[in-house]
């Protein structure tokens, strides 16, 4: 069967999307250019969110303290020694919000990044509350000659798990972003976590119907991991009953009825996360990533499952 996004995959994968959009695998390549956060600097709040520790993601080469050329340039070696057929990149402003910055800054590194030959284009990591028409205008224009996306950290999609866990923003912040970011044809992504404290399996599942209504154009999503040294660790062990965690084969049971109720039309990146063992706090799955993603494909062979089965779109 040939499913609406033209091949036989149960979901829209978004390395499908990529390879059909430039013809070749293009490699994320993050870079730290040491942005921070409202709710970190007092702005909004302090602490940062309940469950952030961006070490756990921040591969070796990645170090603010490095400038951005150099990140680049031993960001390529580090892949093109895991991935050979790889030779071109999208700069990935990861770590913290990369828009929360004085417009001048802002071009300033963006337009660094994208003066190297081998980057096709920027993948912006932020928070729904640190864009503003300037910002969007300007990444706006940058996105008429490169491939452009602002993936915002959207979490949740209930205000009451957003105030628990420190976000310092409202779900409408989310929506007003997002919304505004597609106006202006830049391409929209968003990362979403499954057991954060207070949400049971329903409410995490009935936020695909809240989610498919928006203009977005991908989507992660991570299982809840709880990080050595956070806020959320010392929450957990106070009171571990205020959290759903998921097994392993629980969770891949939850996201194929989830993407089953996704819209079609959004390309999924990850439908998990994984990170080094020496920063959980709970003791990790196990599998790699790939290996989790090879058993959620075979589920949703033996489930007769597909993303966008059960949509069912508002008039």
């Amino acid at each position: 069967m040939i499913y609406p996004w033209e091949n036989s995959r149960r979901f829209n994968a978004y390395s499908d999307y990529i390879k059909k959009s430039f013809g070749c695998r293009i490699q994320k390549l993050s870079i730290d250019a040491g942005f921070t956060c409202p709710n970190r600097d007092g702005t909004k709040g302090t602490g940062g969110c309940t469950f952030c520790i961006n070490d756990a993601f921040n591969p070796s080469y990645c170090k603010p303290d490095k400038p951005l050329s150099i990140q680049i340039k031993e960001g390529i070696i580090f892949h093109e020694q895991r991935y050979r057929k790889t030779s071109k990149y999208m700069a990935y402003f990861q770590a913290y919000s990369n828009t929360y910055a004085p417009i001048d800054k802002l071009k300033s590194v963006y337009e660094e990044v994208l003066g190297f030959d081998q980057v096709i284009g920027i993948a912006i990591g932020t928070r729904p509350d640190c864009v503003n028409d300037e910002i969007l205008s300007y990444l706006g224009s940058l996105a008429l000659n490169h491939y452009v996306i602002i993936e915002y950290g959207i979490e949740s999609v209930y205000n009451s798990t957003l105030q628990r866990v420190n976000r310092c923003h409202t779900f409408e912040d989310t929506i007003r972003a997002i919304n505004n970011t597609a106006e202006r044809g830049i391409s929209v992504g968003g990362h979403m976590i499954f057991g954060l404290p207070g949400e049971c399996p329903d409410a995490m599942t009935q936020s695909a119907a809240i989610l498919s209504e928006l203009p977005l154009n991908s989507l992660k999503f991570h299982q809840l991991q709880i990080f050595k040294g956070t806020q959320m660790e010392q929450e957990f062990q106070n009171d571990p009953s205020a959290f759903y965690q998921f097994s392993e084969e629980e969770y891949l049971d939850f996201m194929v009825e989830y993407i089953s109720r996704l819209n079609p039309k959004f390309s999924i990146e990850r439908i998990a996360g994984e990170t080094p063992p020496r920063f959980a706090a709970t003791k990790p799955w196990g599998p790699r990533y790939d290996q989790i993603l090879v058993k959620f494909e075979k589920l949703l062979e033996k489930k007769d499952q597909w993303q966008g089965k059960n949509f069912k779109p508002k008039c």
